[in-house]
């Protein structure tokens, strides 16, 4: 998980950051980015892709990931900026976010995908980044717990919609909640604008 950071290091880049984001698929809610700077080397026994962990092994890693980064910032981008500028630019946006709140300006930042064009900083694209890069690996499960996070609490808010059960993805149970009730607020109208409700 350290050789692409290895390899950076040796290309002269001290301070490298990982990128990654969650939501950009759900009806509902903002998309979430997560910048993380790691002590290079440093042992985080079960970092891996957050989209292979349980939940609770996330949270446990959660908490060791912003206890032991050089600096780590999770950002986002809201439903009515997913819907003015699409959801990969919203992406971006929440990125860059994320990047520009860490305590330290990395010298260059590794970004999850195949793409990094709006990204203002120096980076570079890592096709399956989070499950080769601790750094990525890292920013992943930070923006995939704070999102989750947040969707819980949107949940109270919205107690008719079961948010805390499909995180705002367009699951069977989210659709029939949806014909039945209605968008809220936090729903992505480009998203849902084709869905008979």
């Amino acid at each position: 998980m350290w050789e692409i950071e290895r390899a950076k290091r040796l290309e002269g880049f001290e301070y490298i950051c990982g990128v990654d984001e969650a939501g950009r698929g759900p009806l509902a809610g903002p998309v979430y980015a997560a910048a993380v700077i790691l002590p290079f080397g440093i042992d985080i026994p079960g970092l891996n892709d957050s989209k292979k962990l349980t939940e609770k092994k996330r949270e446990f890693l959660f908490d060791e990931i912003t206890s032991k980064a050089v600096s780590y910032a999770v950002a986002s981008a809201d439903n009515f900026e997913i819907d003015e500028v699409n959801i990969l630019n919203a992406t971006y946006l929440a990125m860059n976010r994320a990047i520009a709140a860490l305590s330290i300006e990395p010298h260059i930042s590794l970004i999850d995908g195949n793409r990094c064009s709006g990204i203002t900083y120096i980076s570079e694209p890592v096709i399956g980044g989070d499950g080769k890069s601790a750094s990525i690996a890292a920013a992943s499960i930070l923006a995939k717990v704070s999102r989750d996070r947040f969707m819980a609490e949107i949940a109270v808010k919205f107690p008719g919609y079961a948010f805390e059960k499909h995180k705002g993805y367009g699951t069977n149970l989210h659709m029939e909640r949806l014909k039945e009730f209605g968008p809220t607020p936090i729903h992505r109208k480009s998203f849902i604008k084709r869905i008979i409700i």
